[in-house]
This record gives C-alpha cells, sequence and structure tokens, in this order.
C-alpha cells in the first residue's frame, strides 16, 4: 500500500527527481508511471493496473518481483552485520560470494573486486589495467578500444569508452584515452558481403586500429558479447574469438562487459566462455547478480593478470574501492539469488523457453512498421525503418514513443531506444506469459502501423 496518492507521488517526482537520461525540456513535466508493487513477471501501477515488465527492470530483474526469500535473507544479513569496513576486515558474505563467483567465471577468474554496480565495475577494469600497464613500466599504454553502439556505463572512464549516439551529449569524456571502431552490426553490410566477410572486416577493424594508435599504447579492448543498449547488436559467428586472439597477439587486455549477459540472461552464468568461447582478462558483472533487489557490481579478474602485479617483488598497494565493496547485505541477496537460479534450474529454463520467445519475436517481421528484429537467449530487440536512411530522427523517435504508449495502455511495458524497443523479461517467464507479451505487441504494433504507413 502506498502512503502518498499517485498525483502526489508525481508530483514530488516532478520537482525533484532528476531521473537517468531525463528530458531537460520536459523538466517538471513528466506524467510517470507509479511502480507500486511487483510479482513475478508483473508490475502494478499505483492505481491497481497490472503491466507485464518487458525490460525485466532494467536488464536485472532475472529471479522476477516478490521474492519473500531475498527479503527475508537481507533482513536477517542487516540484524547480524549491516556493514563492516572492507579496509580493515572480511565478512561470511562477501567472502563466500567472491569464491562462488570464481567457480561460476571461466577458468582462472579467482580474484574479484566488488563494486556499487556496473559502472563502477567497468571503471574498476579500466583503472586496473592502468595499474598494471604502470606496474609493468609501460605508462603509455592506457587507450581503449571501444565500439560504436556500445555502452558501458555513466562514471566518467565507463562513459569515455561507450559508445551510443555521443553527439546529443554535453558530459566530457576523455577523448585522448578512448578510440571507437564502426558499429559491428551484421546488418549494416552490403548486400554483396557475406557474415563471414563482414567479420573479417570488424576483426580487421581492430587489428588496424592496434597498428595505426600503436601496440605500445593501446591497453585494453572492451565489448559486450551482446550490444544490448544499442539494441542487441549481435556480432557475427567467431568476432568474439578472433578478436581476442587479436588482444593476444598486441598484449592488449580483453575486458568482457557482461553487466548484461551474465547470470542467465543467455542461458549460462556467463556467455564470454560458454556462448562465445571466450577466456578474457576482465569480466564485468551486475545487474543479475542480486537481481535488482540491491545494488552491486563486480569485476573478475584472471589470474594472468594478477600474476604480473602480485608476489613478493610487488610491494605495493592498489588503491581502488569503496566504502560498499563488498557489502555485507548485497553479497548476502546476491549468494541467495545465485541459490534462486540454481535450486530452480533458472538456466535450464531460460535454454527451453528462448525458442519459443525468439520465434515470436521473429514474427513480428511482418509488421510494416518493423524493419528488423534481433534475439539471442531472452534478450530481443524490435527496429523499426531500418534501411530508412531518409527518415528523420524526430520521425523514428516518434515510432519508438508511440509504440511505447500504446503498450503501456494495452498492460506491457517497453524500453523505447529511438525507433526500437528492447525486451529482457525474468527469466521465470513461462511460454504462456511470452505469449501473452508479444500478443500484446502485435495489437501494438497493427496500431501503430495505421499511423506510419
Amino acid at each position: 500500500m502506498l502512503s502518498n496518492s499517485a498525483e502526489k507521488i508525481r508530483a514530488d517526482d516532478r520537482a525533484h527527481y532528476l531521473h537517468p537520461w531525463d528530458s531537460l525540456e520536459e523538466w517538471g513535466q513528466a506524467q510517470r508511471f507509479v511502480a507500486a508493487r511487483g510479482d513475478g513477471i508483473y508490475l502494478w501501477d499505483a492505481e491497481g493496473r497490472r503491466y507485464i515488465d518487458g525490460p525485466g527492470g532494467q536488464w536485472c530483474v532475472n529471479i522476477g518481483y516478490g521474492r519473500h526469500e531475498m527479503a527475508e535473507v537481507a533482513a536477517q544479513q542487516m540484524m547480524d552485520l549491516p556493514y563492516y569496513s572492507p579496509w580493515l576486515a572480511t565478512a561470511e558474505a562477501p567472502a563466500a560470494l567472491a569464491a562462488k563467483l570464481a567457480d561460476l567465471a571461466p577458468d582462472g577468474m579467482n580474484a574479484v573486486q566488488f563494486t556499487c554496480g556496473g559502472s563502477t565495475a567497468v571503471d574498476t577494469a579500466i583503472r586496473t589495467v592502468h595499474f598494471v600497464n604502470n606496474r609493468r613500466g609501460l605508462p603509455d599504454k592506457k587507450i581503449v578500444i571501444a565500439r560504436e553502439k556500445g555502452y558501458h556505463g555513466s562514471t566518467f572512464l565507463a562513459a569515455t569508452v561507450s559508445g551510443k549516439e555521443r553527439d546529443v551529449s554535453h558530459f566530457d569524456i576523455w577523448r585522448e584515452r578512448v578510440h571507437f571502431l564502426p558499429d559491428v552490426s551484421p546488418n549494416l553490410r552490403p548486400d554483396d558481403v557475406s557474415l563471414e566477410d563482414w567479420c573479417d572486416r570488424k576483426v580487421d577493424d581492430l587489428e588496424r586500429a592496434i597498428i595505426n594508435i600503436g601496440p605500445d599504447r593501446v591497453g585494453a579492448f572492451i565489448a559486450e558479447p551482446v550490444l544490448c543498449s544499442g539494441g542487441v547488436i549481435i556480432p557475427p559467428p567467431g568476432y568474439h574469438q578472433r578478436t581476442l586472439e587479436i588482444c593476444r597477439k598486441y598484449d592488449v587486455f580483453y575486458i568482457s562487459d557482461e553487466v548484461v549477459t551474465s547470470f542467465g540472461r543467455l542461458g549460462h552464468w556467463f556467455a564470454s566462455q560458454d556462448v562465445f568461447g571466450i577466456e578474457p582478462d576482465f569480466i564485468t558483472t551486475a545487474k543479475g547478480l542480486t537481481s535488482g533487489y540491491l545494488p552491486l557490481g563486480a569485476c573478475l579478474i584472471h589470474d594472468r593478470v594478477l600474476d604480473m602485479i602480485t608476489g613478493p617483488d610487488h610491494d605495493v598497494l592498489f588503491p581502488n574501492g569503496y566504502t560498499y565493496s563488498g557489502h555485507p547485505v548485497c553479497c548476502a541477496v546476491a549468494l541467495k539469488n545465485i541459490e534462486i537460479i540454481e535450486t530452480e534450474g533458472l538456466l535450464d529454463h531460460v535454454k527451453a523457453v528462448a525458442p519459443h520467445f525468439l520465434s515470436r519475436l521473429e514474427a513480428l517481421r511482418a509488421s510494416p512498421v518493423v524493419g528488423d528484429v534481433r534475439g539471442i537467449g531472452l534478450v530481443g530487440c524490435i527496429e523499426g525503418m531500418l534501411g530508412a536512411g531518409d527518415t528523420p530522427l524526430a520521425v523514428q523517435r516518434d515510432l519508438g514513443a508511440r509504440l511505447d504508449a500504446v503498450c503501456e495502455e494495452m498492460g506491457l511495458i517497453v524500453r523505447p531506444l529511438i525507433n526500437r524497443a528492447v525486451f529482457s523479461p525474468a527469466l521465470i517467464i513461462t511460454k504462456t506469459q511470452i505469449d501473452e507479451m508479444f500478443d500484446i505487441l502485435e495489437v501494438a504494433l497493427d496500431r501503430v502501423a495505421t499511423e506510419f504507413t
């Protein structure tokens, strides 16, 4: 039950709450959906209407809403030990979680630094690259190569290496320390270019960049296994394995940003090795680590990296961390989250229902306003007006906004990204619920099509 009315909540929100990616031209005017409670894959608003949560929160509510056991373990940990200083001590929950992550991650990833979320996990990985190369006597080897459409976070270093529509941002980035490669999306390839040839070109992008910049100046390559916020862009087969080989060739660290793709989204604990066949130097994770119940991130570091800076001849501090690194309540909740995924067999469940999810997604191509659909595991994207290069951006945004509004009216929350809508529902979703979600989408697309065709 809400202590305030929906209108009071909206008024306070309009007056005081600066949301992420808020539209400043509409400051003080937004009429936002007021989330009141959740259960399973559903949310209810303050007026009591039920919605399917298509994006699963922010790609994160993997075990679904309303898990009493998560609240119970958080409450117990709060009573036992709500906080401790990670500078001075350790505690059972963070130590156990670090050991569990090392067990679940690709072989050799045995060191874990806990962070406050995905952005700080990426910052930690990049700062560690700086630290290691300074300790190796390579102070100029700091440039990070990233991809257009990649998204890695909002903190300074994470934003620096994010390649999404940068021209609309007025925040500064560290331009001297990042180099962006062209979009990897296979949909951009010319009609006469095969998927294999496209992969060759994208791998060559990386090698040419390293050679042109200078291998002595390139410190790392950062890549999402799937560029989720960029529109669920799935690189061509073999791309990640071959780019890792290029990194090894030129002594460049490989950072795999699994903030979205880990903890079951693709049916595995981590996608890097199990789906894409790579063993990176760093893996960043967050979101599904706690299923969004509490904020927590982690940077996993491979033994080969630690071997460069640890040992009796390396008497030096590692000066990176956060007040809430290894927060015992967050770590206890993460352990319970992992236990739920294990005991309920959610990884196998994703593998079982994903083909149906992807089949229903594929069927949306029939809509005249859908140019493309893409998906893997339980993450998908609808893109409108694909290839309509002359379509004004305002019209494309209007398409996405209109689909968002119609879906919400019909009881489905989607996440519009210009002319795209992305989906990452809770991993507990059933085939019947998948049909419920896509039945709404089909009707919504039909309604929107009458306005745009």
